[in-house]
């Protein structure tokens, strides 16, 4: 019986012992389901500070954080967009873009037409103006042609002088002739010719017509007076201007062509003018002229073209509307001309890489003309670059430092 017990006992006790192993092993196994806890949420990445900035300055950048050495306020951080790896890129709501109304345009390549659009003037033709001066010494006893710009014709009589010196040497021809010296009367016939006495009244004297005592002056042009130097009555001296004669048969416009676009200009070049006394007609010419020294005041080049003036419609002082027609020039890179941002020292277009992305990026400008722009350096053909609302863009690359970092064109500056 004692025996029975005990081996009873014994069963009992390795049974509990076994319950027990088993319940400490199904604790332990559960014991991670039981203190597990819910997943957290992802950690958003942190943001990278650009830089810090006082609001009051934006323009002004600093490395750390601190006070503001303009306000008494602290700097504030400058973050760069999530993901954004390109620090020239600045990035804007799709959404804000397409309220602001930001428009944008694809480069193209062609053929920028040369063309400078000028004012100038009429003015008279120097090559066709004529001096009448005194032959000789004595007093205006008859002047005909008396205000300044009265019309004239050719061999019109401007003017009689009384010439004591032409009636000596006309008597002096004659008496050369009666002597029969033939020296003496040739150097008598010039002196004659000197003082402008015609061939037809020096045959009268040689058939001994009387010696007349006034020098007759003509008109050697169809055209105006444009100075009178000699009034009735006034003395006159030899060489003494008395008459500029001027044939507005031709004349010439004068322009003034901009120091950047002088290299377009040649002689010979087509010339479209236009002036408000005769609106809605057009005239045709071509460059005669370019002056050889550039205005340091208004840095522009003169301008000559000759114009044949039938009719004399075109009158000294009347304006022009001048354009002047260069060459085709080179293949290049065009963009509206909107779009090129003119800071003074450096020029700068925005491009549109799409999603809200823009970047600014330094040009070398050329030739503008009817609203477009070269650019030789900065832009390809095909990239889009923006024509409205490029400031605002350029004012947040600008809080952002992206104009600082920019490279000329030339030092490795790109488009893309």
């Amino acid at each position: 019986m004692n025996g029975k017990l005990k081996t009873l006992a014994a069963l009992l006790a390795g049974a509990s012992i076994g319950a027990l192993a088993t319940w400490q092993m199904a604790r332990h196994q559960a014991a991670p389901a039981l203190s597990a806890q819910p997943a957290a949420a992802p950690v958003k990445a942190e943001r990278r500070v650009l830089y810090w900035y006082d609001p009051m300055v934006p323009q002004q950048h600093f490395a750390k954080p601190g006070k503001s050495p303009f306000m008494d306020m602290d700097l504030v951080a400058k973050y760069g967009d999530a993901g954004e790896t390109d620090e020239n890129v600045v990035r804007i709501d799709p959404r804000i873009v397409e309220n602001l109304g930001v428009r944008s345009a694809r480069a193209v390549t062609g053929h920028l037409a040369r063309r400078v659009d000028s004012v100038g003037y009429v003015a008279a033709d120097q090559n066709r103006i004529e001096v009448v001066q005194a032959r000789a010494s004595g007093y205006v006893e008859k002047l005909l042609v008396r205000a300044e710009n009265d019309p004239v014709r050719r061999d019109q009589l401007l003017a009689e002088v009384y010439s004591p010196d032409l009636l000596a040497a006309q008597e002096e021809y004659q008496l050369a002739i009666q002597r029969d010296d033939a020296e003496w009367r040739a150097a008598a016939r010039e002196r004659l010719v000197l003082l402008g006495v015609p061939e037809g009244r020096i045959h009268d004297l040689e058939k001994g017509g009387k010696p007349t005592r006034r020098i007759a002056y003509f008109s050697p042009v169809d055209g105006v007076a444009t100075e009178i130097g000699v009034a009735e009555g006034s003395a006159v001296s030899q060489g003494m201007p008395m008459f500029r004669l001027t044939n507005l048969g031709s004349v010439w416009v004068q322009a003034k062509v901009p120091e950047e676009q002088a290299a377009w200009v040649q002689p010979g070049r087509p010339v479209d003018l236009s002036f408000t006394a005769w609106p809605g007609q057009t005239w045709q010419g071509k460059v005669a002229y370019l002056d050889p020294e550039l205005d340091s005041a208004t840095r522009t080049l003169a301008v000559r073209i000759n114009l044949a003036n039938p009719g004399l419609r075109l009158r000294p002082g009347m304006y022009a509307k001048v354009s002047l027609h260069g060459d085709a020039g080179k293949e290049a890179v065009l963009v509206p001309t909107e779009s090129v941002i003119a800071t003074g020292k450096r020029n700068i277009v925005i491009l549109a890489e799409g999603d809200g992305r823009f970047r600014p990026v330094l040009v070398k400008a050329g030739a503008e003309d009817n609203g477009r722009t070269e650019i030789l350096e900065g832009v390809n053909a095909g990239d889009e670059v923006v024509v409205s609302g490029q400031f605002l863009i350029e004012s947040e690359a600008n809080l952002k430092g992206a104009l600082a970092r920019l490279a000329p064109p030339d030092a490795g500056g790109s488009a893309k």
